[in-house]
């Protein structure tokens, strides 16, 4: 078998124990920063992949992250993100992770191996649902395991791996390849591959949710607000976006029970039922509730149901 090229040796690793403390974090950081290269030319499987997380989303379906390792921990980090950042519902989200998710800081290394694992937690996986499904060498049977039988039941795949022609992309509706260069520590792949990974996960996630109506001029508005920190940060939101002062936003965000969304509606003089009705009729759209409720506003009184409804 060939070794992956995630395992070559890095031109600059010989004696790189030899060298001074700067030095050597300086090799390091010329590695994180060369791995981002694999970016650009992968952009348009990053598009594609982010549009089936939408239409995911969209079609009632979940998302399943699956993976082994220090690529499983990428995944896992990016969906568990996703209600926070863009109030996508917990359980439209499933983490699979070879072995389980760890509860302390060991990770045994022969549960990815494990492809019977892989298609058991598969089950459940259907039509309308997406796998994301991350390895760094593309090779790992876990996550292949749960790519094939999701994609036999009718599920899309998205493979992220590190190694051109991987086999994991030939499970995938979309594969994604972060062709990375050689770790400073050879086949370290948390490091350089793993900062790929994540930041193509981050993009996935960041555009689907942009496409799903979650973000209006860089904000956050499909976050639901229940700590301390968040309830600060919607607050200012609806008080930018719909123009009121802070404690109007404020008020606001407590009739909609910190939705952002139908906070801003509500600021801006709809009542929580209206605001719920333009959202359903635009898709969960704010900029084009936000856009019928002005219109509706400058219309005779006795016309705005009417128009609401429509």
């Amino acid at each position: 078998m060939t070794a992956a090229a995630t395992e070559n040796l890095h031109p600059a690793a010989r004696g790189l124990d030899l060298l001074e403390d700067v030095a050597i974090l300086g090799h390091i950081l010329d590695g994180q920063i060369a791995a981002l290269s694999a970016i650009p030319p992968a952009l348009a499987d990053i598009a594609r992949a982010a549009s089936l997380m939408a239409e995911t989303i969209r079609g009632g379906g979940t998302l399943i992250y699956a993976g082994a390792g220090s690529s499983a921990l990428m995944a896992v980090a990016d969906g568990l993100e996703l209600h926070g950042t863009f109030g996508i519902a917990p359980d439209r989200i499933r983490l699979l992770m070879a072995g389980g998710l760890p509860r302390d800081a060991r990770m045994p290394g022969e549960t990815e191996d494990d492809a019977t694992a892989g298609a058991r937690d598969a089950a459940g996986i259907g039509a309308g649902d997406l796998v994301i499904a991350v390895a760094a060498s593309g090779r790992t049977p876990y996550p292949i395991a749960v790519a094939e039988a999701a994609r036999a039941r009718g599920a899309k795949v998205v493979a992220i791996a590190n190694n051109p022609g991987a086999p994991l992309f030939d499970k995938a509706d979309v594969a994604i390849a972060l062709a990375t260069p050689a770790e400073i520590v050879a086949g370290s792949t948390r490091m350089g591959a793993g900062t790929a990974q994540k930041a193509a996960l981050n993009m996935i996630s960041t555009l689907a949710g942009i496409r799903l109506g979650q973000v209006h001029d860089g904000r956050m508005v499909g976050l639901v607000a229940d700590n301390a920190k968040l309830k600060v940060r919607a607050a200012g939101v609806v008080a930018d976006i719909a123009g009121v002062a802070p404690d109007a936003a404020a008020k606001a965000l407590a009739a909609a029970k910190g939705a952002v969304k139908p906070a801003i509606l509500i600021a801006r003089g709809a009542d929580a039922a209206q605001a719920t009705a333009l959202l359903h009729a635009h898709n969960g759209i704010l900029r084009a509730a936000l856009a019928q409720w002005e219109a509706s506003s400058r219309t005779p009184s006795g016309e705005k149901s009417q128009q609401l409804g429509d």
